[in-house]
């Protein structure tokens, strides 16, 4: 319900989202079912990162996440790495965040399908995470490299593939390579049309502004008219 509450609304309605999380939370604590408990700590600490904006707090939560997972399922852990290291990436902790990415990749190396959790692994993630924070870090040549290999993964038109176009795109804008950047944002717009990617279309609005010094550009128009009447239909 809290993921249900929070896609619906766009990613706007963060407190009873919060709600619903902390319900599945005390829940989990009281059975002891500490991969349902890590399994919540996760998106509350989305709604830390990409809703309240709280980088801070995304940390705590997510090494919550990583300790109470620890033992049980190396697919919770492996998650809650990469998303704790995109909070210290989002306060310029390069050192931080090359170390918690390290952990995840052993996690996610040591899963296996008698995970409780590997129903909710997928091959694109990690590359995924990891060109968000050499994205927040400011290296595109990285970030590039990560996200083109997450793509790799990701032929199905999901929500999380529009989330990995948009950030191809602002990659390349960082680049300066127009080209790549209109085309990954017009693909990343197609999949958006498709399934209402709440993460993806605010992604490709962020990539849209970053492309406001070349907007005589007609690649640039079209994509921006796009965006336009995929707002208004």
């Amino acid at each position: 319900m809290g993921q249900l509450v929070w896609d619906a609304s766009q990613r706007r309605d963060h407190a009873a989202s919060a709600a619903y999380f902390d319900q599945a939370i005390i829940a989990a604590q009281e059975t002891r079912n500490f991969v349902t408990e890590g399994n919540a700590l996760l998106p509350q600490s989305f709604l830390a990162l990409y809703g309240t904006r709280h980088p801070t707090k995304g940390l705590a939560l997510t090494s919550r996440a990583a300790q109470v997972s620890y033992g049980e399922s190396h697919v919770i852990a492996g998650l809650a790495h990469p998303h704790h290291a995109e909070a210290h990436a989002i306060l310029g902790q390069d050192r931080d965040c090359s170390k918690a990415l390290s952990l995840a990749e052993r996690h996610f190396g040591a899963a296996d399908q008698s995970d409780p959790a590997d129903i909710l692994s997928a091959p694109s993630q990690f590359a995924r995470l990891e060109g968000c924070c050499w994205l927040f870090l400011n290296k595109p040549e990285k970030a590039l490299a990560a996200l083109q290999n997450a793509r790799k993964f990701s032929q199905v038109q999901r929500k999380s593939t529009a989330v990995i176009l948009g950030n191809l795109a602002l990659a390349s804008i960082l680049r300066r390579d127009l080209e790549a950047a209109t085309s990954y944002l017009s693909q990343s717009i197609d999949v958006i049309e498709l399934n209402r990617s709440g993460g993806g279309l605010e992604l490709a609005f962020t990539a849209a502004r970053a492309l406001r010094p070349w907007c005589a550009k007609p690649a640039v128009q079209d994509v921006k008219d796009r965006l336009l009447t995929l707002m208004t239909s």
